[in-house]
């Protein structure tokens, strides 16, 4: 982690020679307040004449962990003043990265908001920077670990933006990925609270449901044993894994996993297990057989990957036997069981070289699909198909909030384009299993209807969708991860119908899976989402509402359209004068097909 910072400070430090006149860094001391009541923007702490005097001295850039908040989730506000003398063109504030949300105040006046952890993005000041001294106030909001203003901040001349936040990557080509990984439609399974029993033969017997809803791949949650020293709540965190080579018993045996796997292949459909390479239960058979293959602190104690993850303990990647055991065994499920790849738990924390090393050895057995739960441009060069876009998720859940507009969804997709190798294969989704326990369940953060909307977004926006089991009936109950926690089945059924039309959506028109992205202008930038997707002459628009009001929009298109039609009810579409005018209730979307004129 502390290289790739060291590389974005490097990158940073190496735009301001691009005009050392105009462009700033604006490290070093900054003042700061925790937030705990989250009572600072009613009481309005970004106004240009509050008083900040009391607030601590703090370093940026820095996680607030050192600011003797060890262990603070919440909110916290930052400020700083600079001095701006040139006022000859156009400037941007640059972050180079934010943990997890934030927004943005300049001389008062609110900038922008960001969501979305670990990405660079900006703001264009030009209008709000003054001549002289100008005061700049940042309020971040961290949801789980440490937070605050960890990368670089400066003014650049906004011309200056997009060669800041192109990386490396951004020229190369994503590695190149199995048709049924690029087609995929991702089902996530957490087997404890998939069924009363909790079982693999359980879950086997729902695969033809699975496939009628148009699941193409299955993730099963770790399938091991768990430990038992240091367990969280009841059952133990399924991510404290014991034996990496074994079946935890509460699902069943070897025999059943294997038949599992069987009736999935059967049915035309993919399966991936959860891997958790980064470490093990503190009870785990590698622990008691190699200690000396886990990180020790100074005393020579082995330790956790950080204060919050008690029931783990972390291992040594700089140990050749450790990363050669890990290959061995992610070889055996491939070759002996037959799984088709991975879900890699929290994988940034294991180095690429060995998940490079791994897809080598993997792909002599056959294609397979890794999934990193990471957002690092690189994994995309030689090691993962697809990576996770919590961007997605965070920018879905501010926007439905009013607090960030809709055009952020835009600057996903240009971020993206600028930062990741082409063709990289993000992610999307409304919920998962962290997201469910630790947030809300989808239902309850974005409520019924606007779980619906974003659905539709995971489904249309690009990449790849994931479903959390328990998503396609509405589910509202948190699925707790250290206890049982039983899925209602027989909630709403308008649910299971969307998710079997998105489905298809994706199934029947390449546009979804294969297209271009555009987004559109429209008369509602603030509340709603329009945007184009492009695959030979078929073209595809989508235009979803945000917001919980009906709203009249008018959307541009960028060129004629032929036989547009909608596609739920097949009704035809006319467009005038290259506009396109519908009216949309609260959390309404529609989706229209139709082909560019040869």
């Amino acid at each position: 982690m502390l290289r790739r910072i060291f590389v974005l400070v490097t990158f940073l430090c190496a735009g301001c020679g691009m005009n050392n006149e105009q462009h700033f860094e604006l490290s070093g001391p900054w003042s700061f307040r925790a937030d705990s009541l989250d009572e600072g923007l009613s009481a309005q702490w970004f106004a240009a004449d509050f008083d900040r005097s009391a607030w601590s001295e703090v370093k940026v850039p820095d996680h607030w962990e050192r600011y003797n908040l060890p262990s603070y989730d919440g909110t916290g506000w930052f400020t700083t003043r600079f001095t701006h003398d040139d006022s000859s063109e156009p400037m941007a504030l640059f972050f180079a990265g934010v943990d997890d949300d934030a927004d943005i105040w300049l001389n008062g006046e609110k900038i922008g908001s960001h969501a979305g952890y670990s990405e660079a993005f900006f703001f264009d000041v030009t209008r709000a920077l003054r001549k002289g001294v100008n005061t700049l106030v940042v309020r971040v909001v961290d949801y789980s670990g440490p937070g605050g203003i960890y990368r670089p901040v400066a003014v650049i001349p906004l011309k200056d933006v997009e060669e800041l936040l192109r990386s490396p990557y951004a020229d190369l080509p994503a590695r190149p990925s199995a048709d049924w990984v690029k087609d995929a439609v991702i089902y996530e399974v957490y087997l404890r609270s998939f069924s009363k029993e909790g079982t693999f033969k359980a879950l086997e017997r729902k695969i033809p449901e699975l496939k009628d809803l148009g699941v193409t791949v299955l993730w099963l949650m770790p399938i091991h044993p768990v430990g038992t020293l240091h367990r969280k709540g009841t059952l133990g965190s399924p991510y404290a894994v014991m034996d990496y080579y074994a079946i935890n018993p509460e699902f069943g045996t070897l025999d059943d996993f294997r038949s599992l796997v069987n009736t999935v292949h059967k049915h035309d459909l993919k399966i991936i297990i959860d891997l958790v390479a980064n470490h093990t239960s503190w009870d785990s058979k590698l622990l008691r057989e190699h200690p000396e293959w886990f990180t020790k602190d100074s005393t020579g104690k082995i330790v956790a990957p950080n204060t919050d993850w008690t029931d783990v303990a972390d291992l040594d990647y700089d140990q050749p036997e450790v990363r050669d055991y890990m290959i061995r065994m992610m070889e055996y499920w491939i070759r002996d069981i037959g799984i088709d790849g991975y879900r890699c738990d929290v994988a940034e924390l294991v180095p690429t070289d060995f998940w490079e090393r791994a897809r080598k050895v993997l792909d002599k057995i056959k294609p397979v699909l890794l999934l990193s739960e990471g957002t690092v441009p690189e994994h995309h060069v030689r090691a993962f198909d697809i990576t996770y876009a919590w961007n997605f998720y965070d920018v879905l859940s501010r926007v439905i909030q009013g607090s960030a507009p809709a055009t952020l969804f835009a600057d996903i997709h240009r971020n993206e384009a600028l930062q990741f190798p082409r063709g990289s294969l993000r992610m999307r989704f409304t919920t998962n299993h962290d997201k469910n326990a630790w947030d809300a369940p989808a239902v309850e953060k974005f409520t019924p209807e606007g779980a619906k909307a974003g659905a539709v977004l995971a489904f249309t926006f690009g990449g790849v969708p994931l479903i959390y089991n328990g998503e396609e009936v509405g589910n509202a109950k948190r699925l707790h991860l250290f206890e049982k926690v039983e899925i209602d089945w027989n909630r709403n059924p308008e649910f299971r119908s969307l998710f079997t039309q998105l489905t298809r959506l994706r199934r029947e028109h390449a546009a979804f899976r294969r297209g271009t992205f555009e987004s559109l202008d429209h008369s509602e930038p603030e509340r709603v989402v329009a945007f184009r997707r492009r695959q030979g002459t078929e073209t595809a628009i989508v235009i979803v509402n945000l917001s919980r009001e009906s709203l009249e929009v008018s959307v541009t298109l960028p060129e004629p359209v032929s036989d547009l039609k909608e596609w739920l009810t097949g009704k035809d579409i006319r467009v005038s004068n290259g506009r396109l005018k519908i009216e949309l209730d609260s959390f309404a979307y529609r989706v229209f097909v139709g082909n560019i004129p040869s």
